[in-house]
């Protein structure tokens, strides 16, 4: 205890970061075992303070890849909140000795951020996606939420030639969270990459989420969400780009968490 009365652990929280306690080493990665009410009220703090976090949401097929891209694992491993989306994880932690609070969907957090900025006049900006599928999902979220204000949104079909405008274009218009509708590794090497040039407080990738919101593409039902097997869902949608991409990182996966379990076993 210091000489105000606080540990480290709440001096982070007041901060604005997770405590120090809650960053696991899951199979060599690190995540903040979390829940979403936890993310969102650090996310809210960000908002406040002006302090800027960069999050990050950790599923299978991404730390699977993280093994063989190192960019990827740099730009994953120094994001200041790491949560754990995907049944897989939460999997690997019970298995290993790490179990995780909950789930923490990027979908899920998406939506409650919105949410949360609708209720306290925070202004998102929106990067990433089609034209059309952006015009769609701002539409919608205005829609549901009658009270949000975008402070701005850009579609992801930019050149590097056009980087310095776009940074220009979000610090001004004073958003307060950055929403970035890219794929994997694109999203978290672009936040990595402009971490000191943003000005926005708050920062995360939501990947698909843009596709979700505009209705061009359907979540699981609730029962394979919670049984962990939304990937199957997602195969089925699409079948020829999403069967190999499963089978591959799915069976690395099970490698890696034989290896963990094994090696947890032994430090036992």
């Amino acid at each position: 205890m210091g000489a105000t009365g606080q540990s480290q652990d709440t001096i982070a929280i007041d901060s604005g970061l997770p405590a120090k306690d809650t960053r696991l080493f899951l199979l060599g990665c690190p995540v903040d075992n979390l829940t979403m009410a936890e993310t969102i009220d650090l996310a809210a703090r960000a908002m406040r303070t002006g302090r800027r976090i960069r999050q990050v949401s950790l599923n299978v097929a991404k730390l699977v890849n993280m093994r063989s891209d190192p960019v990827l694992q740099a730009d994953v491993v120094t994001s200041d909140i790491i949560n754990a989306d995907g049944a897989g994880i939460l999997l690997a932690g019970r298995c290993i000795g790490m179990p995780l609070k909950e789930r923490v969907a990027g979908i899920d957090l998406f939506h409650e951020l919105l949410k949360l900025c609708a209720a306290e006049g925070f202004r998102p900006f929106f990067l990433g996606a089609t034209a059309e599928v952006l015009r769609d999902a701002t539409m919608k979220a205005l829609k549901e939420f009658p009270s949000l204000c975008l402070a701005g949104a850009r579609d992801g079909y930019f050149t590097p030639d056009d980087e310095s405008a776009l940074l220009e274009e979000i610090n001004a218009s004073g958003a307060d969270c950055l929403f970035i509708g890219m794929p994997t590794p694109r999203k978290e090497r672009w936040l990595a990459a402009y971490r000191e040039r943003l000005c926005v407080p708050y920062a995360m990738g939501v990947g698909g989420s843009f596709d979700i919101l505009a209705g061009r593409v359907q979540r699981a039902p609730a029962l394979l969400r919670k049984t962990g097997f939304e990937w199957f869902y997602r195969v089925l949608q699409e079948p020829r780009r999403m069967w190999w991409r499963y089978t591959r990182t799915n069976f690395l996966f099970a490698g890696m968490l034989c290896m963990g379990i094994v090696k947890a076993h032994r430090r036992a």
